[in-house]
């Protein structure tokens, strides 16, 4: 066997796209997850810089809903986009005093985020991902097929 063979067997590009999706997750999930059990805490930070409850809200809501689609794989180019744009936002609010080294560099890093998420967005979650699996079984279930026995599951039919 070729590498080249061993790689596609291994399905290489879906392993990556899998671990990528958890690595650009993370960082979403776990700031929304500590925003939410620190609730006041937040809330008084944030209100020093003039956003209100709602929109902190907003932002769990967004951190931790994005972030497990873009996980998990569901809606995983909504979650992308949705995330992305929320760096976008993020790095041209909060972080343009270029004059301190630690706000450029976050400036940086919310930019380089985002792109990340807009390859996710085109490129799609891959085969390791509930949509892929959601759609297997919707698509068995039209004809009554098992799963892993029904034709249209090779990887060019459904969509990423």
């Amino acid at each position: 066997m070729t590498p080249t063979e061993f790689i596609e067997k291994l399905h290489a590009r879906d392993v990556a796209l899998l671990g990528g999706r958890l690595l650009l997750s993370l960082i979403f999930v776990h700031e929304g997850l500590q925003l939410a059990t620190h609730f006041e805490g937040a809330e008084k930070a944030m209100a020093a810089l003039g956003i209100g409850a709602p929109l902190l809200v907003a932002t769990i809501a967004l951190q931790l809903g994005a972030g497990l689609s873009v996980a998990l794989g569901i809606l995983a180019r909504l979650g992308a986009v949705g995330l992305g744009l929320f760096c976008l936002m993020t790095a041209s609010l909060f972080h343009t005093n270029f004059a301190s080294q630690n706000e450029l560099l976050h400036f940086e890093k919310d930019l380089a985020i985002a792109g990340g998420m807009f390859i996710l967005a085109l490129s799609g979650s891959g085969r390791l991902s509930a949509d892929r699996a959601l759609a297997g079984c919707v698509e068995a279930a039209k004809i009554g097929a098992p799963v892993e026995q029904h034709p249209s599951m090779s990887e060019t039919s459904l969509p990423v």
